[in-house]
């Protein structure tokens, strides 16, 4: 029982980071998501530190790795997390004309951010610069719309993709009828 005790505290703290970059989660982030200090995740994962039951409970809820698995050893069955289209969260206050359907995950809000954007004929989102450096990777799905961010103006039709600055005031206008847009925000 000893040996494999220790065999387990010796693979603890590879096992949790492993899992934790394959989330590509950060350190602050596991620790938001899970209650945990960020200094405790990191001496845990360094093994300087042996959690608790209750800590690793709130680390594997937090990775969503499975707890019996991280500690036999085990591989964990690989996952496909589906959201079916009625369970996506939608935002439908922002903008004129527009449903914004959340396609990422909550954990990615602020890092990388995907949307689907249905806009009626003549819908606007106008939006207020983000955080310093952030950019949006937008690609016109259906329809036309046209884009603007700072001074420099944009005209796209179905298919056309335009990256762009999101650090300033930026605004996608739906022309000529309806259009259905892919959206990401990077480091928003």
């Amino acid at each position: 029982m000893t040996e494999d005790r220790d065999a387990i505290l010796t693979q603890l703290p590879a096992r949790l980071k492993e899992a934790r970059r394959g989330q590509g989660l950060s350190l602050d982030a596991v620790a938001k998501l899970s209650g945990v200090s960020r200094s405790m995740v990191s001496q845990i994962e360094r093994g300087e530190s042996s959690p608790t039951i209750a800590t690793l409970w709130n680390l594997t809820r937090a990775l969503q790795v499975d707890f019996a698995g991280l500690l036999d050893g085990a591989a964990a069955p690989s996952q496909i997390e589906v959201w079916r289209d009625r369970q996506l969260p939608t935002i439908d206050n922002l903008g004129k004309g527009c449903r914004i359907r959340i396609l990422s995950p909550p954990e990615m809000a602020g890092r990388h951010e995907v949307y689907d954007l249905v806009m009626d004929t003549g819908a606007v989102l106008d939006s207020q610069p983000h955080r310093r450096g952030a950019r949006e990777h937008l690609t016109v799905v259906e329809g036309r719309v046209d884009l603007t961010s700072a001074d420099a103006h944009e005209s796209l039709a179905a298919g056309d993709t335009a990256r762009y600055p999101a650090d300033v005031p930026h605004k996608i206008s739906a022309t000529g009828g309806p259009a259905r847009v892919f959206l990401v925000v990077q480091d928003s």
